[in-house]
């Protein structure tokens, strides 16, 4: 009974790890990203839509990266910093396999609470 609680245990913390390292890495990577004057980073948040069926080929479960800015920013500006979120995500090959891993099937940058931009690579 021991070793099976033990088993079950470790199974679970070998299951998180793989999302807190990739967490430690996202909030790394965008915390450095831009100047507190350009950007700020808020965070990340995982959404995983379960009213779509799983064969139905569309994205299920995406990462939201989210930013704040103090300023308006047109949209030539707001498409510049996109590509540098998205750039810097994409070109970590450990983070996306590791978030493909736990079935990431898409990328999005958010700005505010009503428009995000997907990363397509």
């Amino acid at each position: 009974m021991v070793n099976r609680s033990l088993a079950y245990l470790t199974g679970c913390l070998l299951g998180i790890t793989p999302l807190l390292a990739n967490a430690d890495n996202i909030d790394m990577l965008m915390n450095g990203l831009f100047s507190q004057e350009e950007l700020t980073y808020i965070g990340f948040d995982s959404v995983e839509r379960t009213d779509i069926p799983e064969a139905s080929g569309v994205d299920r479960k995406y990462l939201i990266v989210d930013f704040r800015s103090s300023r308006e920013q047109s949209r030539e500006t707001r498409v510049a910093l996109v590509h540098k979120v998205c750039m810097t995500l994409l070109g970590n090959p450990e983070l996306i396999r590791g978030l493909s891993h736990q079935g990431y099937d898409m990328v999005s940058v958010a700005f505010d609470r009503h428009y995000q931009y997907d990363c397509i690579p």
